[in-house]
């Protein structure tokens, strides 16, 4: 490689990484540029941490030998058994211990001990091994994603020559700090998605952001929360407690995300959601399958459970339809992404009722009267209630027990 293809490079990895190409086009993009280039690179790896709920990271994989099964993966913490006697056993674990930027192991020469991925290699063919870290700044990192990590191997007679090897310490922090760039972002996607929701979160993302800025809008409101959640919090320990709310938290998460819905805010026990569409009719019947999809997944939970000797609970839904304000709310300092509006507060006392009711999902007669004509039947009187801060009684509907498996 001479200094304008090395320059040549360069530019694309700029070029394409201010554009916004994925970890996988940027890496792919990169080797076969240098391949074109005469740098004989046979594999290569790019590894970088990430800030997510349920993964630490992301691998992405590149091969000019064999094919692919994947060229991506995503790994999770590692908390003991196989996985983590192997991460300890690998190169990269010792580099990031010891802070050092770089490893080579020319495999021709035998150079494989320590670390049995390299005999691996080696005996897949491959005759060198490189491996660079650029570390990051403690004030660069986010959450566990403090540097990136590469690993380039070769299949020629040899290994790298020196000139590929300098090729390759000067290409790669670019192709770092590219990777990095595209990374940052899908970590603030799948924070705020996270947290705010995904649909708040796209909102927020595309420059939503100022406070009072807010949509009215017709939309289905969701309110749950589990039965008996005070008496049980004062019974168990907090080591029970915790598992308890992210396991009946995730059965009505699953089931409002499983029906198109999104989930607006989590209260402890509780769940804020909301359901939109053009037709109200169309958002109503979402509703109504995802109180569906609830049930099922409550049965499934509690008999888990149960068979662990865990307790359980079940919950409470109120669900209701109207205009609601859309967007954010707060103080300059702090602002959330929500709904507010006098639909939201009845959603709330309608699923309050559902006690003194003795059900587990009530309906207001508005969300009874949006739905298609022919799934009206299915939704049964309880009678009228005087719902906390609402002016005039409220006729309140369940499911018709003959038509709640139809549901």
């Amino acid at each position: 490689m001479d200094e304008a293809e090395i320059a040549g490079i360069a530019d694309w990895v700029v070029r394409r990484g201010l554009s916004g190409d994925d970890e996988v086009a940027l890496l792919h993009g990169f080797c076969e540029r240098c391949v074109g280039a005469g740098l004989a690179i046979s594999r290569g790896i790019a590894i970088i941490d990430t800030l997510h709920p349920v993964y630490e990271g992301r691998v992405f994989y590149w091969s000019g030998d064999k094919p692919l099964e994947t060229v991506m993966s995503q790994y999770e913490p590692t908390t003991g058994g196989q996985e983590t006697a192997t991460w300890l056993s690998s190169p990269f674990y010792h580099l990031l211990q010891s802070r050092e930027g770089e490893m080579r192991r020319r495999l021709h020469l035998g150079e494989t001990a320590v670390f049995p991925v390299l005999e691996e290699l080696r005996q897949e063919g491959q005759t060198d091994w490189l491996a660079l870290v650029q570390h990051f700044d403690k004030e660069a990192a986010i959450g566990e994603m403090d540097c990136f990590m590469s690993r380039w191997t070769t299949t020629r007679e040899g290994g790298f020559s020196d000139a590929e090897i300098a090729a390759l310490r000067r290409l790669v922090p670019m192709l770092g700090l590219a990777i990095k760039s595209v990374s940052l972002t899908r970590v603030a996607q799948s924070l705020v998605e996270a947290y705010l929701g995904r649909d708040a979160g796209r909102r927020v993302l595309k420059g939503l952001v100022t406070r009072g800025a807010v949509e009215r809008l017709n939309a289905v409101v969701w309110f749950s929360d589990m039965q008996g959640y005070t008496s049980l919090s004062e019974r168990i320990s907090s080591d029970e407690l915790i598992p308890l709310l992210n396991d009946y938290a995730e059965v009505a998460i699953m089931a409002v995300h499983g029906a198109g819905g999104d989930v607006l805010k989590l209260m402890a026990d509780g769940v804020l959601a909301i359901f939109t569409a053009d037709d109200p009719a169309e958002a109503c019947a979402a509703a109504l399958a995802a109180e569906a999809g609830l049930r099922l997944k409550l049965a499934s939970l509690n008999e888990r459970r149960t068979a662990a000797g865990q307790p359980v609970s079940s919950i409470y839904l109120g669900l209701h339809i109207g205009d609601v304000f859309y967007g954010n709310i707060g103080s300059k300092e702090r602002l959330d992404f929500t709904v507010v509006g006098q639909a939201v507060n009845e959603a709330s006392r309608i699923a309050s009722m559902c006690r003194s009711a003795d059900r587990d999902v009530l309906f207001s007669s508005d969300f009874r009267a949006s739905l298609p004509e022919a799934e009206r039947d299915r939704l049964v009187s309880v009678g009228r209630y005087a719902l906390r801060g609402v002016s005039r009684p409220q006729e309140l509907f369940t499911l018709d027990p003959e038509a709640a498996e139809i549901l």
